[in-house]
């Protein structure tokens, strides 16, 4: 049942206004054109917490590599993460590929068009399947994302935390009264692209090129600027890692992280979490629990630089180290690599940076 602060008359001028403004102003993006569920699914898989200009050319490679869900499902997964790389949040990635299998052996290759069933599908979320349902299937389904809880909080005055509790509730109550049941899809891209280009964050909010500006409590009182209400900032957590890239014949020792967590199925270098005064110890530590007999650490590090993440900041650290004999690394999945081959599997952009840095002598052995 829609809230007592909408009613029929405002629910049609706001359906009526956003479509129009959207058939005049939307972006030229490339999932909008198709409605190809694979397409859909795919892309809001790819935007979730990741800029529109960012996602493109990945979107673009993924769809050229692996036309249909059929082949992403028989893709490899380290083909995947390694097409994946640099896009962050890399659960989505593994995600990505278990929904693709469980569309292929569940559902015979083919999309399920109801949110309950696409809830099923890991990755796939209240938002995302409101998405996919609406976008890709024309189903009468709502959905809230950041830019859409923007929109309706200052549309309607929302004088409660969006993000959670009985602020996201209500924001879902009216998201589900708003969606037009003549073109649902069309309606959830129109509020996600007002807050992507015009409802902004904060003061630079462009209330003056709204369509919804006459329709808008924030607008008209004055409040644009201080909704949606933040109760409680995100900690950010300062880690400091030390990497050791230890060299052997040329090769490069990588090792798998563990599926959960930070950079989860990636390859890197070996890391570990130090505290500052505890550095260079840290890394002679983790390679004699390691198995590795005989690294020839060097004293100073050859590179530091500093990455942030979503609610982590981190310190990297970055000892170059060589070995003669062959060694071994114990319970960890582990390979020698060329820098080449390097290249060809998944690592996180960080772990980019530091392969680029290598010192140059010790690359070209």
């Amino acid at each position: 049942m829609a809230p007592s602060i909408i009613d029929a008359r405002r629910i049609a001028a706001i359906r009526r206004k956003l479509l129009t403004w959207y058939d005049a102003h939307r972006r030229d993006l490339p999932w909008r054109k198709t409605g190809d569920p694979y397409r859909v699914w795919l892309s809001e898989m790819m935007l979730q917490q990741t800029q529109v200009a960012t996602v493109i050319p990945y979107y673009e490679r993924f769809v050229s590599r692996w036309p249909t869900v059929a082949e992403l499902a028989a893709a490899p997964l380290d083909d995947v993460l390694h097409a994946w790389a640099g896009l962050g949040y890399y659960a989505r990635a593994r995600n990505l590929h278990k929904a693709a299998r469980m569309v292929a052996e569940a559902f015979d290759g083919a999309f399920p068009d109801g949110v309950d069933d696409l809830l099923r599908l890991p990755g796939v979320g209240r938002y995302s399947a409101g998405a996919i349902a609406s976008i890709a299937f024309g189903k009468k389904a709502s959905v809230v994302d950041g830019n859409v809880a923007r929109v309706l909080a200052r549309l309607f005055v929302i004088d409660a935390d969006v993000r959670a509790g009985a602020g996201r509730d209500m924001a879902w109550e009216l998201a589900d009264a708003l969606v037009s049941p003549r073109r649902p899809g069309d309606f959830n891209q129109a509020v996600m692209e007002l807050g992507a280009t015009v409802c902004l964050p904060g003061e630079s909010a462009r209330c003056l090129t709204c369509p919804l500006r006459v329709e808008c409590g924030a607008a008209e009182t004055g409040r644009t600027a201080e909704l949606p209400i933040r109760t409680k900032k995100t900690r950010i957590l300062h880690e400091t890692h030390v990497v050791v890239a230890v060299e052997r014949a040329g090769r490069w020792l990588m090792i798998r992280r563990p599926e959960g967590g930070l950079w989860g199925g990636l390859w890197e270098m070996p890391s570990a979490v130090a505290a500052n005064a505890q550095i260079r110890q840290c890394a002679k530590k983790w390679m004699e629990g390691s198995g590795l007999k005989g690294v020839e650490l060097d004293k100073a590090p050859f590179l530091r630089f500093k990455h942030q993440l979503t609610h982590r900041a981190i310190e990297f650290v970055c000892f170059a180290g060589r070995i003669e004999a062959k060694g071994t690394v114990i319970d960890r999945a582990a390979r020698w690599c060329s820098i080449d081959e390097i290249g060809t599997i998944g690592i996180s952009r960080a772990m980019m940076r530091i392969v680029e840095a290598l010192p140059v002598d010790v690359k070209r052995v």
